[in-house]
């Protein structure tokens, strides 16, 4: 605030007045009027070089983070779907493509949260990744064993949110659920949803392979959704499963 005042100082604009007398001759002849000095100052700074002055010192407050763009680099995540008497319960992607049934996108820079085996036993939370600007911007994938094929839509995503309080709560509070259906290049079936909820916003991809059901989520508070929506798209976009055997 010190160097504010004083860029903005009144006395950095006027001139000023000197005021100047004979004292020898004060006690013999009227007193003279005062003759005024004028002192030349620097002229002001255009406001706009202020300001910069001002930022440069670090009092101005910084700009928000940057958006994710769409251009982004990106990493693949090969999944295995393994059980929770299976699982390891570590992290790392780098001996996982060989066993992977599915695979997405994730942005660089996104963290991976370890998820145990209480966890994958109970919901079938199988893997997921976070924004660590923002961790509830996130992607995971959760699946369940004895699925040959898809139920209708609607009860698909009925029975998603019986386990996932979260998607109850976007649900319920929901200014739109939308759904469709589409097939991938080998005539794989995925039913895709969209739930605008009051606080938050989802895209979920849903299907059936292995005799499991997967289901892929998108999930980012509306904020964060109306910075990244293009990215969070392509991450939605990007989940598939996968046979690297070449059996189904």
């Amino acid at each position: 605030m010190t160097m504010l005042a004083s860029l903005f100082s009144p006395s950095s604009l006027l001139t000023t007045t000197v005021s100047t007398s004979s004292s020898a001759a004060s006690s013999q002849q009227p007193p003279s009027a005062p003759q005024s000095a004028n002192v030349r100052l620097p002229a002001p700074r255009p406001l706009a070089t202020t300001l910069a002055a001002v930022a440069a010192s670090g009092l101005l407050l910084l700009s928000p983070a940057a958006p994710l763009h769409a251009e982004a680099e990106f990493k693949t995540y090969y999944g295995t779907a393994a059980s929770a008497a299976n699982y390891g319960g570590y992290g790392g992607n780098a001996s996982k493509k060989d066993a992977a049934e599915y695979v997405y996108d994730v942005p660089e820079g996104w963290k991976e949260r370890l998820v145990s085996k209480v966890e994958k036993g109970t919901n079938g939370t199988d893997s997921e990744f976070f924004n660590p600007r923002k961790r509830s911007e996130r992607e995971y994938l959760t699946f369940l064993s004895g699925f040959r094929k898809l139920a209708p839509v609607g009860a698909v995503l009925d029975n998603l949110a019986l386990s996932d309080v979260g998607l109850q709560d976007q649900i319920s509070s929901a200014d739109g659920v939308t759904s469709t259906e589409r097939k991938d290049e080998d005539g794989q079936v995925y039913y895709e949803y969209e739930v605008a909820g009051a606080g938050a916003h989802s895209l979920i991809s849903v299907t059936c392979a292995r005799n499991k059901l997967y289901a892929h989520f998108v999930t980012a508070p509306n904020p964060e959704w109306g910075r990244d929506e293009a990215v969070l798209r392509r991450l939605h976009q990007s989940f598939k499963t996968v046979d690297f055997s070449g059996q189904d």
